[in-house]
C-alpha cells in the first residue's frame, strides 16, 4: 500500500528530476547560443582579413595568456592580466614587420611569466610560446595563402573533434590515454583522422592543391588532439574544470581553441622546414 509519505517523495524525486532537466536545457541554451556568436564573429574576422582578423587573433591569445597564468596561479591576477596586456603588445607588433628577429620577441612573455612562478615553470614557458607562436601563424597564414586555407584548417579541427566525439560514444573501446584524458579512446582517435582526410579529399578535389592534402589533413588531426590534451593534462595537473568561464556553456578560450592551437603549430612548422607553395588554393 502506497503511503502518504512514498507520493511526497515521489513528488520530490520527479519535481527534482524536472530541474535538473530544465538546468541541461538551460546549459544547452547558452552553449548554442555562445556557438553561435563565436561562428559569427569567427567567420567575419576571416574573410575581412587584414587588421580585423589580426585584431581577432591578438585578442583570443592574450586571453589565452591570462587564462593559462590563471589555471597555475589563480590567486595571483594582476600579473595575468599584465601579462595578458604585453601578449597583446607583441602579437600587434606584427604591424611593423619587424623582420626574422621578431620572432625572439615570442620569448618575452613566455619566459617572464616563468621567472614570476613557483610552480609549473616549463609549462608555462613552452604552453605560452605555443600560443604566440600559434597565434603568429594563424595571422600569417591568412596574410600569404588566403580565407580558404583558414577555413580549409578549421574545417579538419571540427571534423576531427565531431566525428571523433560521435565515434567514441558510439564504438567506445579502449582509452587513447587514460591517465591525462579519460573520455578518449582509439575509436574517437582514428575516426578523427578519417574525417579530417575526408575534408582534406574535398578540398583537394575542389582546389588545385593535390592530393597531399589529404595526409597532411591527418597529420593536422592528430596535431589537434595532442592539443586538447596538452590541456588536459595542464588542467588535471591544476584541479582545474574549464580554464576560465569566459564563453557560457564552454570554458573558457583554451578550452575551444586548444586543438586550433596544436594545428596552427605544427602547421608553421611544417610550412617554415618543407615547400608548401604547391598547396595553395
Amino acid at each position: 500500500m502506497i503511503s502518504f509519505l512514498d507520493l511526497v517523495g515521489a513528488s520530490a524525486g520527479m519535481a527534482e528530476q524536472q530541474y535538473k532537466m530544465a538546468s541541461n536545457w538551460d546549459d544547452l541554451s547558452a552553449r548554442a547560443t555562445s556557438a553561435v556568436v563565436m561562428v559569427v564573429v569567427g567567420i567575419f574576422g576571416v574573410v575581412a582579413g587584414g587588421i580585423w582578423f589580426q585584431m581577432l587573433v591578438v585578442l583570443a591569445s592574450a586571453v589565452m595568456i591570462w587564462e593559462l597564468w590563471s589555471m597555475i596561479a589563480p590567486q595571483r591576477t594582476t600579473a595575468a592580466a599584465l601579462l595578458s596586456a604585453l601578449a597583446s603588445t607583441v602579437m600587434s607588433a606584427q604591424l611593423v614587420d619587424a623582420g626574422t628577429s621578431f620572432a625572439l620577441l615570442f620569448l618575452i612573455v613566455p619566459v617572464i611569466g616563468a621567472l614570476l612562478l613557483k610552480k609549473m615553470r616549463y609549462t608555462f614557458l613552452l604552453y605560452g610560446l605555443v600560443i604566440m607562436v600559434a597565434g603568429y601563424a594563424l595571422i600569417h597564414f591568412r596574410n600569404e595563402f588566403g580565407a580558404l586555407w583558414i577555413v580549409w584548417m578549421l574545417l579538419v579541427v571540427i571534423a576531427s573533434d565531431v566525428l571523433g566525439y560521435f565515434a567514441g560514444r558510439s564504438f567506445g573501446g579502449p582509452k587513447f590515454w587514460p591517465a591525462i584524458s579519460p573520455k578518449k579512446t582509439w575509436s574517437g582517435t582514428v575516426a578523427g583522422w578519417i574525417g579530417a582526410g575526408v575534408i582534406g579529399l574535398i578540398f583537394a578535389i575542389f582546389t588545385d592543391a593535390g592530393l597531399i592534402l589529404v595526409p597532411l589533413s591527418m597529420l593536422l588531426s592528430f596535431a589537434g588532439q595532442m592539443g586538447d590534451i596538452a590541456e588536459s593534462a595542464i588542467k588535471r595537473r591544476t584541479g582545474i574544470k574549464d580554464s576560465s568561464t569566459l564563453i557560457p556553456g564552454h570554458g573558457g578560450f583554451l578550452d575551444r581553441f586548444d586543438a586550433l592551437l596544436g594545428v596552427a603549430l605544427v602547421m608553421f612548422i611544417a610550412a617554415s622546414v618543407f615547400d608548401l607553395s604547391g598547396v595553395a588554393f
